[in-house]
C-alpha cells in the first residue's frame, strides 16, 4: 500500500526532531521554548543535548569516578526539569542526550550520528557581544559539518514575541 502525499506529510511533521543545546546561558531558554512552540504547532519533538566537559584528571580514581557521578546526576535532574517543560507545552516527552566532551564537538558528532535531528535550535546571545561561540564555530569554520537546517532564535525575544513567529 503506497502512502498518498498527505500522509506523507503528516508521517514528516510528526517525525521532525527539534534538537536544542542545554547549556548554562540564559539564552537556552527562549531556544528551548522555541523548539517546543514549533514542535506543538508544527509537528514534531524536542531533543535535549547536555554536554558535561570532562572531569580533569585526579590522582585518586575513586574522587574523580565520584565527581563524575555527581555532574551526571546534576546534568539528569537538570534534563528532568527541563523534560517536563517540554511535556508540557508540546505534550511529549523529549528525546535526551548526555555526552562528555567539548560541546560543539560533541553536537557535530550528534548531528552525524542521528539521522532524527531535523532542525537545529540556537538562541544568539542578547547583549552586544556577539552571537556566541556555539554559533559563531557553527556559522563559521564548522559550517560544513552541519548537515540540518539551523534556527537562531534572536535570544532577547519574549514569550509573547515567539509565540507569534511560530
Amino acid at each position: 500500500m503506497t502512502e498518498t502525499a498527505a500522509e506523507k506529510a503528516a508521517t514528516a511533521r510528526r517525525d521532525r526532531v527539534f534538537l536544542v543545546v542545554v547549556d548554562d546561558s540564559p539564552e537556552r531558554e527562549v531556544a528551548l521554548r522555541y523548539a517546543c512552540l514549533r514542535a506543538r504547532n508544527g509537528g514534531g519533538r524536542v531533543a535535549l543535548l547536555r554536554v558535561m566537559e570532562p572531569v580533569p584528571m585526579i590522582e585518586w580514581a575513586g574522587v574523580g569516578a565520584m565527581m563524575e557521578e555527581e555532574r551526571r546526576e546534576e546534568a539528569e535532574k537538570l534534563l528532568s526539569g527541563l523534560g517536563a517543560q517540554v511535556q508540557e507545552i508540546t505534550g511529549s516527552l523529549p528525546i535526551v542526550v548526555i555526552r562528555e566532551g567539548e560541546p560543539r564537538d560533541e553536537l557535530l558528532t550528534l548531528l552525524e550520528e542521528d539521522p532524527r535531528i531535523s532542525i537545529l535550535v540556537l538562541a544568539s546571545a542578547a547583549g552586544s557581544g556577539g552571537p556566541g561561540p556555539l554559533i559563531s564555530a557553527l556559522t563559521g569554520r564548522y559550517a560544513a559539518r552541519v548537515r540540518v537546517p539551523m534556527t537562531i532564535v534572536p535570544g532577547g525575544l519574549d514569550d509573547k514575541e515567539l509565540e507569534r513567529v511560530t
